[in-house]
C-alpha cells in the first residue's frame, strides 16, 4: 500500500519524547475521507484525540488513527521490568480498496487488505519504542529493520506469530488476528462497513476492548 504519509500511523514529531500536540493534524483530513473512521466503543470513557490520514499518490484519504487514553512518549527498552505508566490504545481505519489506477493513470495502486492495517498498526506501536542501549544515530537503521520485520509478519496474517482474538465491532463478535511483543501489541480484522481496522497499545489489555463507528469525528476537533 503506497501512501503519501510514509506509510505510517504515527503520532507527530515528538520533542524530548513527548508528543507534540499542536503538531496534530486537524480534523479536516478525515473528514475529506470517503469511508467511516472507527474508535474503541463507549465502553472506553478516557480521552481520545485525533492522530494523522495517510493519503495515497493520487491524493486519496486512505487510512488514520485515532488514539485513546494517555498520549503516549517513545519509550525506551532498557531492560526496564517496570510496568509502563502510559496506558493507550489507537485504532487505525484502512479503506477496504482493490488494486486500481492512479488518478493520473501513470500508476497502479496497490490493493488495501487486513494486512495493511496489521502492517501500519506494527509500524505505529515502533514509532512510541526506543531500543535500549542504542545511539540515537542508530535508531533510523532500527526503525527500517524493524518496519521490514512488521511487514514480513502482516504478510503472513495465518503464521505462527499470530493468534485469532474475537471482539466486538458496531456490538458484533467479530475476529482479529492478534500478536504481542516487548513492544505491546498488535491486531487487525475486517468489518462490514467497507474498511480494515487495526489497533496497537501498551498498558492497556487488547482483551477487553470493543470497536464502533465514529458517528462524527468533528466531534474531536
Amino acid at each position: 500500500m503506497e501512501t503519501t504519509s510514509g506509510a505510517v500511523a504515527q503520532a507527530p514529531a515528538a520533542e524530548g519524547g513527548r508528543q507534540v500536540s499542536s503538531a496534530r493534524r486537524t480534523v479536516d483530513g478525515y473528514l475529506q475521507a470517503p469511508f467511516p473512521w472507527y474508535g474503541l466503543d463507549e465502553a472506553f470513557t478516557g480521552p481520545r484525540w485525533l492522530m494523522q490520514v495517510g493519503t495515497s499518490a493520487d491524493g486519496a484519504v486512505e487510512h488514520g488513527s485515532i488514539g485513546h487514553g494517555d498520549e503516549p512518549s517513545v519509550k525506551n527498552e532498557a531492560g526496564s521490568t517496570a510496568e509502563p505508566k502510559e496506558k493507550f490504545a489507537v485504532v487505525v481505519t484502512v479503506a477496504a480498496n482493490p488494486s486500481r489506477r492512479s488518478a493520473d493513470g501513470t500508476g497502479l495502486l496497490e490493493a488495501t487488505s487486513v494486512s495493511s492495517a496489521a502492517w501500519l498498526a506494527g509500524v505505529g506501536l515502533l514509532s512510541f519504542t526506543w531500543p535500549g542501549q542504542m545511539d540515537h544515530s542508530l535508531r533510523d537503521d532500527w526503525l527500517d529493520q524493524q518496519t521490514e520485520t512488521a511487514w514480513v509478519l502482516a504478510d503472513d496474517l495465518e503464521g505462527a506469530d499470530w493468534s485469532t482474538l474475537s471482539l466486538p465491532v458496531d456490538g458484533v463478535p467479530t475476529p482479529f488476528h492478534y500478536r504481542e511483543s516487548e513492544f505491546g501489541w498488535v491486531l487487525a480484522g475486517s468489518t462490514p462497513e467497507g474498511v480494515h481496522v487495526g489497533a496497537y497499545g501498551r498498558g492497556m489489555s487488547a482483551y477487553g476492548l470493543g470497536f464502533a463507528m465514529i458517528k462524527d469525528i468533528s466531534a474531536y476537533a
